[in-house]
């Protein structure tokens, strides 16, 4: 299969834009020039400047486009909606600017980049349950329903610029398990959003990404790919620690060298006619992100080794 392959500012520890030991975004954007990519996600917000010239400029000195920007943020809470609802704007108007590179749309692409993930994140009830299906506890009926209201205001927002928003079931917040899933998709309609499938969030939360990637194939709009270190993981899932802080230990790791089947991966993958793009990610704590650069051309190598033409 041919896959278009992209990358996120979280394979160099970039998931909280407050975070004091993250590198420079200039530096992040260098080395995925450096690892082969055409394109990247923004990140969460606030860590790329929302300035079309300073971005723009830099994306174009390392040859590449943004795939997608990222909503990463409290969907649960209403009173968080005008900070988000402002988020998506600033976002939207940024990556949709005339000025920024644009990755080309491809036969067979259901919609055309720059996406937006829409993940719901905050909340330390599910983040030190991440992983836990029988011990997370879950939304009543109610609180889903408004939840789900938040969710498609979100989405709504950003197709008001054009952009196709993607769902990502996430470790630690409210859309993570098999249960809440199938509610996303039943409660939030496929022209309203799509969904990105995370492979290590989907094995992290007790899934088989080949099962989910085949059962979710015809909502599926962008894929996310990393790798498990099966060690670190089981010895995470028996502490009660937060999902960032278990992936600061070592849960994630070059594709190839965990536990996930990407060969298995790839055949779902071509069974179901999938050609939209695929983004490598693998959290760490950014005070070890000299190691990113390496660890991304890894992950691409491995998959270049077992039949990934990228």
């Amino acid at each position: 299969m041919s896959m278009n392959i992209c990358g996120a500012p979280s394979c160099w520890g970039v998931d909280d834009p407050k975070n004091p030991y993250l590198p420079p975004w200039q530096r992040v954007l260098k080395e995925a020039g450096l690892a082969g990519y055409r394109a990247i996600e923004l990140g969460p917000y606030g860590y790329l400047p929302i300035d079309v010239d300073a971005v723009s400029a830099e994306l174009e000195k390392n040859g590449l486009a943004i795939v997608a920007g990222t909503i990463f943020h409290d969907l649960l809470d209403p009173a968080n909606q005008e900070s988000v609802l402002k988020a998506v704007d600033d976002i939207c108007t940024l990556i949709t600017d005339p000025a920024m590179p644009k990755l080309p749309r491809h036969d067979g692409q259901k919609f055309p980049t720059p996406y937006m993930t829409v993940m719901d994140w905050g909340h330390d009830e599910r983040d030190y349950a991440a992983g836990h299906p029988d011990r997370a506890p879950r939304l009543s009926e109610s609180e889903w329903a408004a939840f789900m209201g938040n969710v498609r205001a979100v989405c709504e927002r950003a197709a008001k610029y054009g952009v196709r928003a993607v769902i990502h079931p996430h470790a630690g917040g409210y859309i993570e398990f098999a249960d809440e899933i199938e509610a996303l998709v039943r409660d939030i309609p496929y022209e309203t959003a799509g969904l990105c499938l995370d492979t290590g969030h989907l094995y992290y939360s007790g899934m088989n990404p080949v099962t989910y990637l085949k059962k979710y194939a015809d909502r599926l709009d962008y894929v996310h790919f990393k790798d498990v270190n099966q060690r670190v993981y089981q010895e995470v899932l028996s502490e009660r620690i937060r999902f960032f802080d278990g992936c600061g230990k070592g849960a994630m790791c070059p594709i190839g060298t965990g536990c996930l089947d990407y060969p298995g991966i790839k055949a779902a993958l071509e069974e179901i006619g999938y050609s939209g793009y695929i983004t490598i990610e693998q959290e760490r704590d950014p005070r070890n992100s000299d190691t990113s650069l390496r660890d991304v051309k890894a992950s691409v190598e491995y998959l270049k080794s077992v039949g990934y033409q990228i």
